[in-house]
C-alpha cells in the first residue's frame, strides 16, 4: 500500500510513518521544512515531500498514485501563542483539509483517514465516559482549536457522501509517546520534568490519554478494515494531571508537588500566562481554554474502536516511561 502522511514530523504524523513503514508499506511523508524531516525522519526510508497545507496546490501532485492519505498537520501549537489565530485555524484546519481530501479523490485515492480530536466529546448525561455518539462537550465551541476539528469533520462526512469517497476520522485522546520533537504540551511536561522544572502546584482536572504509537496503529487498521463515514475513539485511560506529574517525578528521581491549584486560581493563573505571553510575544505555558477543558474531566471510551478494529492500548505508565526516555535522548 503506498501511504501519504501529512504532519509527519509531529508527535502523531512521526510515529505514523514509522507505524506504517514497519507494516510493510511504502510512505510519502508531507513537511513543510526539509531540514526538520531530514533530522526526525532520517532513520526511516520514508520519500520527503515539502509542501505546506497552506498550499495544497503546490504538493497536489504528489498524491498520485497514493492508496490512502493519513492527514495528520493541524494548527494546534499555535492557538496558545499570542494573538487572534481565528482565521488562520479555519484556514488550515478546515478549508485546506477539505481541499486535501477533494485533490486526494480527484487523483484516484482510494482513502482519506482524518484525525479529529477526542476533545469533541462530551460526557455522557450519567457522568460516564462518552463515545462517538455523545454530544459535545458544552463549552467545546469556545474553544477554536476543537470547534474546527468538528467543523472539518462534518464537512468531509458531507464530500465523502457526495463522491463515494471513503473517509472515516480518528479521534485520539491527548497524545503522548515518543518522537515529540516540537514539542507538543505532552512532551514540553516530560522536557521540563528532566529539567528539574516541574510546576508546583497541579491544576486540577485530567484528560483520557494515548500512546501516539497506539494511535497511529488505530489509523492503519481504519484503512484496512475501517468503515468510510465512521468516526473512531482511540484512547486509553482517564488520568488525572496530578498522576502525570507524580509519574513524571518518579521517572526523573524527584519529589511529586503536593500543592493543588483550586480551580479559580488555575484559571486566574492562566489569564495572567496569557496577557505576559501577548506582552512578551511568546508561547503561554498555561491557556484558560486548557484549564477549563483539563478541569472538564473529559472521559471517553474507545470500546467500538476495540470491537471493531482490535485495536489495544498499552499501560499510561509504560507510554510515560516510553516519553521520558526518548525525551531525555533530545537533551543529551
Amino acid at each position: 500500500m503506498r501511504t501519504f502522511v501529512t504532519g509527519s514530523t509531529g508527535l502523531l504524523g512521526n510515529n505514523l510513518v514509522r507505524t506504517l513503514l514497519e507494516a510493510g508499506h511504502e510512505v510519502v511523508a508531507l513537511a513543510r521544512s526539509k531540514d526538520k524531516a531530514a533530522r526526525e525522519l532520517a532513520d526511516t526510508s520514508a520519500r520527503i515531500v515539502i509542501g505546506d497545507m497552506d498550499n495544497v496546490a503546490g504538493f497536489a501532485a504528489a498524491l498520485s498514485g497514493i492508496d490512502v492519505v493519513f492527514h495528520a498537520a493541524a494548527f494546534f501549537r499555535e492557538y496558545y501563542a499570542p494573538g487572534d489565530h481565528s482565521h488562520s485555524i479555519d484556514r488550515i484546519n478546515v478549508n485546506a483539509t477539505l481541499e486535501l481530501a477533494r485533490a486526494a479523490q480527484q487523483r484516484g485515492v482510494a482513502k482519506m483517514i482524518n484525525t479529529c480530536s477526542a476533545g469533541i466529546i462530551g460526557l455522557r448525561r450519567d457522568g460516564s465516559a462518552g463515545d462517538e455518539s455523545t454530544p459535545p462537550w458544552p463549552r467545546f465551541e469556545k474553544n477554536l482549536y476543537l470547534q474546527s476539528k468538528r467543523k472539518a469533520e462534518r464537512l468531509l462526512l458531507r464530500l465523502s457522501q457526495e463522491k463515494g469517497f471513503f473517509i472515516a476520522s480518528a479521534l485520539p485522546a491527548w497524545l503522548w509517546g515518543p518522537h515529540d520533537a516540537a514539542p507538543t504540551a505532552s512532551g514540553q511536561l516530560a522536557f521540563d520534568a528532566i529539567r528539574r522544572r516541574l510546576p508546583p502546584a497541579i491544576p486540577p482536572g485530567g484528560s483520557s490519554v494515548a500512546d501516539a504509537r497506539d494511535v497511529a496503529l488505530g489509523m492503519l487498521r481504519i484503512a484496512e478494515i475501517g468503515r468510510s463515514g465512521e468516526r473512531y475513539i482511540l484512547s486509553g485511560r482517564f488520568v488525572e494531571l496530578a498522576e502525570i506529574v507524580a509519574g513524571l517525578a518518579t521517572l526523573t528521581d524527584q519529589k511529586a508537588p503536593q500543592l493543588r491549584l483550586p480551580f479559580p486560581a488555575a484559571l486566574a493563573l492562566a489569564a495572567g500566562a496569557e496577557t505576559w505571553s501577548r506582552i512578551t510575544r511568546q508561547p503561554s505555558a498555561l491557556s484558560i481554554e486548557g484549564i477549563r477543558l483539563m478541569n472538564a474531566c473529559l472521559a471517553v471510551t474507545a470500546e467500538k474502536a476495540q470491537r471493531e478494529l482490535g485495536v489495544t492500548f498499552r499501560p499510561f505508565e509504560d507510554t510515560l516511561a516510553d516519553t521520558v526516555a526518548w525525551s531525555k535522548t533530545r537533551l543529551q
